[in-house]
This record gives structure tokens, C-alpha cells and sequence, in this order.
């Protein structure tokens, strides 16, 4: 049996009162393009959080290419690449500093590291502000920091929340170019995102997770065939169905108007 890339075996994570993620349990094969779906606050940070070894679950387990995240962190995490919501970077570094650091850390020689940080400036278009303190870079400049960071050791899988996020058109097609490079070397790629035509686009198989807890999973196709909905209806629609954001909850939304622009 082959190893699988990524697997959840019942996850959950209470926050107090609250329990953010219920009981989440999924699969990745290795080489997949795995979109990972659900409104805001549905989990899905919190989810990933666990998978890549930044949040312990309450119960369950996460494992990377069969290597158990809790009982074998470094082990794990030398396999992965992170882009999460929130980046953390360093402020006071340089972008080409900070890129170089991330190489550096994950083991690569002097010589792979500088040769792969120029590489990934010049296709992220970063080459020429590669020596700005990362604090005077956009948001958008920001995530393609981070992003070279992420991908420097050409991870067995890449986890991507909320990538295209403050990236341009340029840019982005830049990404997508990489994404695919990363996959057909196999790497998989676990990619979370609001913008539904990406998702749709770029990924294989779904999973979509609503207050907590794991409400579909499978391929466009599939969800389809899950939610009832017509063939040729788009990701956005099958989303609004799966999630239960039905007719009368829009209807329901509809109605609720802003007095002061009825005036």
C-alpha cells in the first residue's frame, strides 16, 4: 500500500466552550492537489494548524507521509512546506536574507541555497527589492516571501492557506506556474482558499468543512452529485448548497437591507 501524504484521523480541537474542529477525519494521496473548503471560522485554519504541527489537537492524530506530527515533529516537518494565514516573518531581515535562512534551516548546503533563493526571486519578481527589509513590503510582497520560504526544499507537500490573497495577476500566474512545477516533481499540495474559481481550476479532490465538521468530500463531479445540484453548476454553488447556504437562507439575507440606503 502506498504511503499517503496526509491523513486526519479524528480530529478535534476545543477552544474552552468551544469546539472549533469535531472530529475531522480525511485522506491525501501523494500527488494530489487537495482543496480544503468552508466559510470563515468553519475550521479550516485550525485544521491545517494541527496538520502542520502549530496547534495540538485536543484528540485525534495528523501524519505526514505516514510520520505522526506529535510523536515525530522534526521528522514531520522536514517533509512539509507552510504558507498559513497569519505569516509570521522577520521583520528586519531581508527578503533575500530571510529565504536564504529558510534554506538554511531545512538543511541545504550553501551553494543549493543561494542558487535556489536567486531562482525564486527572480520568478516571484522580488529580485530587484531582494535587499528592502521585508517591514516596508506589501502584503502581497509579504506571501511571496513567504511562499519562496515555503518551497525552497521542494517539500514532499505543500500546505497553502489562502495563497492568492493580495498576489496581482502577474504574480499569481507566476504561483500557478510553480504549483504545477512542484506537482509533476510530486509534490502534493494541500491548498485552502475563498477565491472558488482558483480551487476549481487547480484542484483534483475537495474536502469541505462547516462549523467544525467534515460536510463533503470528493471530486467537483462528486460534490455535485452530493449537493443536487445540476451538472454544469460552478464550485460556488455546489459551496452554497454543501454548507447549507440554501434559497431561503439567501432569501432570508435578501431581506435584510440597510434602511438608510432605501431613503
Amino acid at each position: 500500500m502506498e504511503t499517503l501524504a496526509v491523513e486526519a484521523v479524528h480530529l478535534k480541537r476545543q477552544f474552552e466552550k468551544k469546539m472549533a474542529v469535531d472530529d475531522v477525519s480525511f485522506i491525501v494521496e501523494e500527488g494530489e492537489f487537495f482543496g480544503f473548503l468552508g466559510p470563515n471560522g468553519a475550521g479550516k485554519s485550525t485544521t491545517i494548524k494541527m496538520l502542520v504541527g502549530l496547534l495540538r489537537p485536543t484528540e485525534g492524530t495528523a501524519r505526514i507521509c505516514g510520520v505522526d506530527m506529535w510523536q515525530e515533529p522534526q521528522r514531520a516537518k522536514q517533509m512539509i512546506g507552510v504558507l498559513p494565514e497569519g505569516m509570521n516573518l522577520y521583520d528586519r531581515l531581508t527578503s533575500r536574507e530571510f529565504v536564504r535562512f529558510s534554506g538554511a534551516m531545512y538543511g541545504l548546503t550553501k551553494a543549493e541555497t543561494e542558487t535556489r533563493t536567486e531562482e525564486l526571486l527572480d520568478v516571484l519578481d522580488l529580485l530587484k527589492d531582494g535587499d528592502k527589509m521585508i517591514i516596508d513590503y506589501s502584503q502581497g510582497m509579504r506571501k511571496k516571501t513567504a511562499l519562496a520560504a515555503a518551497i525552497i526544499h521542494s517539500p514532499r507537500v505543500l500546505f497553502l492557506d489562502e495563497p492568492f490573497e493580495g498576489i496581482d495577476a502577474i504574480s499569481g500566474s507566476a504561483i500557478r506556474d510553480i504549483l504545477r512545477q512542484l506537482r509533476e516533481r510530486g509534490t502534493t499540495i494541500f491548498f485552502s482558499s475563498h477565491i472558488l474559481e482558483v480551487v476549481e481550476r487547480l484542484c483534483t479532490r475537495l474536502a469541505v468543512i462547516s462549523q467544525g465538521q467534515l460536510v463533503a468530500q470528493g471530486t467537483v463531479n462528486e460534490l455535485r452529485a452530493l449537493a443536487r445540484v445540476q451538472d454544469e453548476s460552478s464550485l460556488e454553488e455546489i459551496f452554497l448548497r454543501t454548507v447549507g447556504a440554501t434559497n431561503s437562507a439567501n432569501q432570508e439575507q435578501a431581506e435584510r437591507r440597510l434602511s438608510w440606503l432605501d431613503r
